[in-house]
């Protein structure tokens, strides 16, 4: 549905994409994850056809380049930033964005319809953005994206500064795009995010693609092995554990045990591993 091949792209000395490949299937989401600077809003930007690449290719599958006005009417794309007008009310806002993708009449009225409701706004749909709440908002921004029905769907952290109910609501609309067919590349920089809704993920750092497979498959690669935490006293053991049932009676026979639990790798575990603790501002 979408191919990066070998995509290159800098603003002056800095290298925002070195050398990028990448693959997104028809009908999956796949989670795009990577420190701040990574290239991930370069990757998005190429994806809609915002730029163009200094070197390599950016295809839509046998669409061609996001470059076509043509393909670029089948991709929605959800900004970070709030890409809605606060002035406008819901309703003015989708009919805006339907209209810029050529939709008119009852083709439009029907898309309007089945956007509102997708995001719960139909009881507030005359009502101005700027009124909304932050969840609100959020929710709008996402179907001014999908008014169009487009076909791939770029998401950009989506639910940025939004309540666990609204976050939760902006997920369950991302599974269900999946359930309607539509192809999802969600970047976040939340790792629960991206194991509940992730067929696959990507980690990008440096503009570089470092890992990519289902969140198992990147676990057993880079996740290391279970360890074993025991409090006895005021002493805590830290014991790597392969097999973590002989490990916990190997402590036992060295005596009593407090307290213990295992700790698995989980998507920030294998996050960190490949791109570093240090900060990234």
């Amino acid at each position: 549905m979408l191919t990066l091949t070998n995509v290159r792209k800098r603003y002056g000395a800095t290298v925002a994409l070195d050398g990028l490949s990448l693959s997104v299937r028809p009908g999956e989401i796949l989670g795009l994850l990577g420190p701040n600077g990574a290239g991930k809003s370069t990757t998005v930007n190429l994806s809609v056809g915002l730029i163009a690449p200094d070197e390599g290719q950016v295809s839509l599958g046998a669409l061609g380049s996001p470059r076509d006005p043509t393909a670029r009417r089948r991709v929605g794309v959800a900004p970070q930033a709030l890409a809605i007008y606060e002035q406008l009310t819901a309703e003015e806002n989708l009919r805006f964005f339907g209209r810029v993708y050529g939709l008119s009449g009852a083709a439009l009225a029907g898309r309007v319809d089945w956007a509102l409701d997708f995001a719960a706004l139909r009881d507030r749909r005359r009502d101005r953005a700027a009124t909304y709440s932050g969840g609100m908002k959020r929710r709008l921004n996402l179907v001014a994206a999908l008014v169009h029905d487009p076909e791939l769907v770029l998401l950009d952290e989506p639910t940025v500064g939004v309540d666990p109910q609204s976050r939760n609501a902006i997920l369950e609309r991302i599974l269900e795009l999946r359930r309607l067919g539509r192809t999802v590349v969600y970047t976040t920089h939340y790792m629960e995010e991206a194991e509940r809704l992730c067929d696959r993920v990507a980690v990008v750092d440096h503009g570089r693609l470092l890992a990519l497979g289902t969140v198992p498959e990147l676990l057993r690669a880079h996740g290391g092995e279970p360890v074993l935490v025991a409090r006895v006293g005021s002493e805590v053991r830290r014991v790597p554990a392969p097999d973590p049932a002989r490990a916990l009676l190997d402590l036992l026979a060295t005596g009593h045990l407090d307290d213990f639990h295992l700790e698995r790798a989980n998507l920030e575990t294998v996050f960190l591993s490949l791109t570093g603790r240090s900060l990234r501002d």
